[in-house]
């Protein structure tokens, strides 16, 4: 079994494991100037961490656990098409955007002093 953790990030829940990397809309404690690569962040939203056959859940989250990391480089989402029309008013009208996103990589999950590498 592979050591993972569930973490609260930018509204969302995420399955992280160590060496992977994962695109989130935005980290609530970082100001948008403090994106640079190679920026350390910790997570301390941290709901569950499942580590061989062992699992910890918090309510809601776990005291003492910490996913730590480090920001790849901040990267756009998908294209996203929206388009409204009104029939028989001739309204049309199309709009697209981009999310900003940040690319970060999780290098250890961390509960109570006691570190799990990949």
């Amino acid at each position: 079994m592979s050591t993972y953790a569930i973490i609260e990030t930018g509204g969302e829940q995420l399955r992280v494991e160590p060496g992977r990397f994962y695109d989130v809309c935005h980290f609530a404690p970082l100001k948008p100037g403090t994106l640079d690569p190679n920026t350390e962040i910790s997570i301390h939203r941290v709901l569950l961490i499942r580590h061989e056959s062992a699992t910890n859940s918090g309510h809601p989250w776990l005291k003492g656990a910490i996913v730590k990391g480090r920001i790849l480089q901040p990267c756009h989402g998908r294209k996203i098409t929206i388009y409204k029309m009104h029939s028989k008013k001739k309204m049309r009208r199309k709009l697209g955007y981009r999310q900003d996103l940040v690319r970060f990589v999780v290098d250890s999950i961390r509960l109570d002093g006691e570190e799990f590498y990949r």
